[in-house]
């Protein structure tokens, strides 16, 4: 979608832009393919904060996506392209012929009226998916799985893709969005294309208030603590950090610690990692 820019009727208004909506060809959403969606506020089951600055927002219904990909040999039709909530990438509604709806990540370049289908020896079009083996080198591809029939979970987010770079026995090699480079299963199954609605990185929130429609809390920097509640805190006036390197509010390195843990089934299949 393209990016429009507000009138600076006051300061919050004078940076903010937002989309123009101009692809969106439906405003309501499908209500058979919605479920309730409660905010936790970043706390688990018992209650306690695990994921900190999130809360409040506008409320929100969950749309449910088709990650899986796996009605084999039925057409589908786009029937409409909506915004999605919970998503940066915009989601598109299909219609199969047997009359089963779906929500799926909408591709760049989708357009309404449009046929996808899915197996394993379907035209490589876009929007259409099939297993990473049966698609050609240098293909760009979206929505991956990283095992087979679980759905994707790579490459989902707006503007996103990755590219097919070639077979290695049972495995497929893939560049991801990140730069690095990976063996996935050949029977993962990803989809044809990349990502759309690319601009979405060039909004601009123009007042924190927008951010807390989002779910978004406020963060606090470390260093204006006192210090039983940082590490970074205390001292007379601005202090520096005054330890060999930035920490954690738990006392643990921010910058360059290693926290992956060292499975061996996923460390081997990366053959370049998204660091140099």
């Amino acid at each position: 979608m393209a990016i429009k820019k507000y009138r600076p009727t006051s300061n919050g208004r004078r940076n903010m832009t937002g989309y123009d909506f101009s692809e969106i060809t439906k405003t309501t959403p499908e209500k058979s393919l919605l479920e309730s969606s409660k905010n936790r506020a970043g706390r688990n089951s018992q209650g306690k904060i695990t994921v900190r600055h999130q809360g409040g927002g506008h409320k929100r219904a969950y749309r449910i996506i088709d990650f899986k990909r796996n009605k084999d040999g039925v057409i589908g039709t786009v029937a409409a392209i909506e915004y999605d909530p919970n998503r940066t990438s915009n989601i598109a509604l299909i219609h199969y012929e047997d009359g089963v709806k779906t929500y799926i990540i909408a591709p760049k370049g989708l357009k309404v009226g449009q046929k996808i289908e899915s197996g394993e020896n379907v035209d490589i079009k876009l929007g259409n998916a099939l297993p990473l083996g049966n698609i050609p080198d240098g293909t760009v591809i979206h929505n991956i799985e990283l095992k087979p029939g679980k759905g994707g979970q790579l490459v989902r987010s707006a503007g996103a893709r990755a590219q097919v770079l070639g077979n290695e026995g049972k495995y497929t090699m893939v560049r991801l969005n990140s730069g690095e480079v990976r063996l996935i299963l050949s029977t993962c199954r990803a989809t044809i294309g990349s990502v759309g609605n690319e601009q979405h990185e060039l909004i601009n929130f123009g007042k924190a208030g927008r951010a807390r429609w989002m779910r978004k809390r406020p963060e606090v920097r470390g260093s204006v603590m006192n210090p039983n509640d940082h590490p970074h805190g205390g001292g007379e006036g601005r202090a520096p950090i005054g330890r060999p390197s930035p920490m954690t509010p738990w006392g643990k390195k921010a910058l360059g610690l290693k926290t992956r843990r060292k499975k061996k089934h996923s460390s081997k299949l990366i053959i370049r990692g998204r660091k140099k």
